[in-house]
């Protein structure tokens, strides 16, 4: 099989695996390419490749855990609140559909928590569904020490990942609900969809701007965003609803359709948790440059 025909191939579930380990667009595009790169090379040199798929994996996700060590440090000097990138796809892929919970805003937030090998052994595991002994292959260590960084992963994900889930259905009317009750400035209509410990997490990066800290608490957070839908409205730009990640979102544009922010939102049960919105200009080049159309509709 040609180099090209394998990029066609593999590449989707190539990008998943290293968006999913480091929470950004641009550095799983080029973890990718230099997967593939070194690909074109073991080919040229007429060494066998047994499974490409499986050597794309092993290599794909040691580059991400030796970029992820080096994010992790640059990310200590981010100003504000770091979050991922986002893929406001407005649908997505089949493959990527199917685990569009594992690429939601909240859970890659969540996944920031685990060292990167962790990260790694989590991810191919419960995600990817790999068996013990591929996980301890891809990541280099034994069977043994493969359970344990899953199982010590798996423990800090069960912590702090809500236990109920709610249909995509349901996730949908309440997304609905909420931009409308943020729309009309209805307090009391958002104080009914927000859980009582919900946070809004926004990130400038301090080019855009952001609340320095997570706003918690339902009154706090619907007043927030009564506040924010009121102001973005008063300088003409408008919120356009999207699929986020696979779960219920928007992006805010301009009078122009420039895109300025994209939020996400997740969902547990019948209440809103977590609210997360990108607005650093430097995350949503990608989004810019693939020419996605976030015209809000006339009115």
């Amino acid at each position: 099989m040609s180099i090209s025909n394998l990029y066609s191939d593999l590449r989707p579930r190539a990008f998943v695996i290293a968006y999913q380990m480091l929470g950004s667009v641009s550095e799983a595009e080029d973890a990718v390419q230099e997967a593939f790169l070194r690909i074109h090379q073991t080919l040229q040199r007429d060494e066998q490749i047994e499974s490409p798929q499986a050597y794309l994996t092993t290599v794909v996700t040691r580059i991400a855990v030796d970029h992820l060590r080096s994010a992790r440090a640059r990310r200590e000097h981010y100003v504000g609140e770091w979050l991922p990138e986002p893929l406001a796809t407005g649908s997505l892929p089949a493959e990527q559909a199917e685990m569009a919970d594992s690429l939601s805003l909240a859970f890659l937030v969540l996944l920031e928590s685990l060292t990167p090998r962790q990260r790694a052994a989590f991810l191919l595991r419960e995600v990817f569904e790999y068996p013990y002994a591929e996980v301890a292959r891809i990541v280099g260590t034994d069977v043994d020490s493969a359970r344990h960084l899953v199982a010590r992963a798996r423990n800090q994900v069960r912590q702090r990942r809500s236990r109920y889930h709610a249909s995509r259905r349901r996730r949908d009317e309440l997304a609905r609900r909420f931009f409308a009750a943020a729309e009309h400035g209805d307090l009391p209509a958002l104080e009914k969809l927000l859980a009582d410990e919900v946070t809004l997490y926004v990130d400038g990066g301090g080019k855009a701007p952001a609340l320095m800290r997570p706003v918690s608490g339902l009154l706090r957070v619907a007043r927030s965003l009564v506040g924010a839908t009121s102001a973005l409205a008063a300088r003409g730009m408008r919120v356009v609803t999207t699929d986020v990640n696979g779960q219920p979102g928007a992006v805010t544009v301009d009078a122009d359709g420039r895109l300025i922010g994209v939020l996400g939102l997740d969902v547990a049960g019948d209440r809103i948790r977590a609210i997360h919105f990108v607005a650093n200009p430097d995350k949503l080049r990608h989004l810019e440059r693939a020419g996605r159309g976030f015209h809000a509709p006339s009115p």
